[in-house]
């Protein structure tokens, strides 16, 4: 049905509604608008979907309990792991954003323990990255130079 059709449905039942309530009781003039009002209010409301309540969210544990040195808890679940976005996205197809935006955390909550970023950066120093390529050219040996042509034989 069409805006235009339930609206005229609607005045026509409140109509009907009204009409029955006013022949079985006595309404003074001045409270029939305020009567008709309440009732086309409360029909249009019958058939919308009732509000969801709002469910307040319970961490698993709480968040400054979430961050360890060895590893990071999951609010969703409670369970222990040294990288949370793997889980977030296979348990739960979350994002890391998401999952700080939905439990009001902060940009910079990490989704990786402390010790293991430590040790994954100490790692990565030690096979060299993260260097200046500049400081690799400097140390590279210069290249043969080419040789040129033969000259052409008189």
């Amino acid at each position: 049905m069409t805006e235009s059709t339930d609206h005229t449905g609607l005045v026509m039942l409140t109509a009907d509604v009204v009409g029955s309530y006013v022949s079985n009781n006595s309404v003074a003039a001045a409270d029939l608008p305020a009567l008709i009002q309440s009732i086309y209010s409360t029909l249009s409301s019958v058939g919308a979907a009732p509000a969801a309540p709002v469910e307040e969210l319970k961490p698993a544990v709480s968040v400054k309990k979430s961050v360890t040195p060895d590893y990071i808890v999951c609010l969703e679940d409670g369970k222990q792991f040294k990288s949370l976005k793997r889980h977030l996205r296979t348990a739960y197809d979350m994002t890391p954003e998401e999952y700080r935006t939905k439990w009001g955390l902060p940009n910079d909550y990490p989704m990786v323990a402390p010790s293991y970023a430590q040790a994954r950066s100490a790692l990565a120093k030690k096979m060299g990255l993260g260097q200046q390529r500049s400081a690799a050219k400097k140390t590279e040996a210069p290249a043969p130079a080419k040789r040129g042509r033969k000259a052409a034989a008189a």
